[in-house]
């Protein structure tokens, strides 16, 4: 299997575009500025730590597009994976747009793609930080000839984390992907709005599986304030998602769970924690 070795001064979109299926691309310590999207099958992405190796893009959700409307949340990526099997290690990839509050949702990872790993990696940003596909069902035929094919597909992908930092505001981990997070660090940060969202499952009900937290710690920055996080509100309706054997730093409201402002959601929610914790809403279990 071939390996190739990439700089910071090489056009890193020109690189894996030219990469075979299933090679290895190492990328030396530096500032990836690119809006980078991976399309080859069995790629392998390695940098040299999280804090030496950064692929950093500023797109969002408002920016104008300059054949007339606003991009939308789902072209705001710094980078897309479009292809099964891809393994990306030790790196960080960043959307630095600023503050969402103006500029609305912006995603540093979008995984349209099945068996995906990440392994000692951060992603950062604010709103809508990780996308882990497939699309809600009706938003694949809302958005034909809006989102490319790839960005589109509609099949049931996996997704694994393991031993990453993810941080973010609100809904910072969110779509239909049936994901694994293992001892992760789970960030909020603080965006001037009072409330912060962890997760948005938006799992169909024919799907048995959703987003799983293991042995993750749930921690926040400095001006976080207490008890003003929750760790999940469900996007679609069975939305899906797993706690097991978490640590809660004192962000996380008592409550736990959100079941979307305006929305039945609760009634068909489908969140779990184990161990329960006391004073958890009455519709989420154990």
């Amino acid at each position: 299997m071939k390996t190739i070795h990439v700089t910071a001064e090489e056009d890193l979109q020109k690189v894996l575009d030219s990469a075979p299926a299933d090679a290895t691309v190492r990328l030396a310590p530096g500032i990836y500025r690119a809006k980078t999207v991976i399309r080859t099958p069995g790629l392998t992405l390695i940098g040299a730590g999280a804090g030496e190796t950064v692929i950093v893009w500023d797109d969002h959700a408002r920016k104008p597009h300059p054949i007339g409307y606003e991009y939308n949340t789902f072209r705001t990526w710094t980078l897309a994976v479009c292809a099964d099997r891809v393994t990306i290690r030790d790196l960080t990839v960043a959307n630095d747009a600023g503050d969402p509050r103006t500029k609305g949702q912006q995603v540093a990872l979008s995984v349209c793609g099945t068996d995906f790993s990440m392994e000692n990696c951060t992603l950062t940003s604010t709103q809508d930080t990780l996308f882990l596909g497939p699309l809600p069902s009706d938003l694949i035929g809302r958005y034909e000839g809006f989102l490319t094919d790839d960005l589109r597909a509609g099949y049931p992908m996996t997704q694994r984390f393991e031993n990453c930092r993810i941080q973010g505001t609100v809904d910072f981990i969110f779509g239909c992907g049936e994901a694994d997070f293992i001892r992760c660090e789970i960030r909020s940060l603080h965006d001037g709005r009072d409330t912060g969202y962890v997760a948005a499952p938006s799992h169909e009900a024919r799907r048995g599986r959703g987003f799983r937290f293991r042995e993750c710690a749930f921690t926040c920055g400095a001006e976080v304030a207490p008890e003003s996080v929750y760790l999940a509100r469900p996007w679609r309706d069975y939305g899906m998602a797993v706690f097991e054997n978490c640590r809660y730093g004192s962000h996380i409201a008592p409550a736990g769970f959100d079941p979307w402002s305006g929305t039945r959601r609760d009634r068909t929610a489908r969140f779990y924690e184990t161990p329960p914790v006391p004073g958890r809403v009455d519709w989420v279990k154990a």
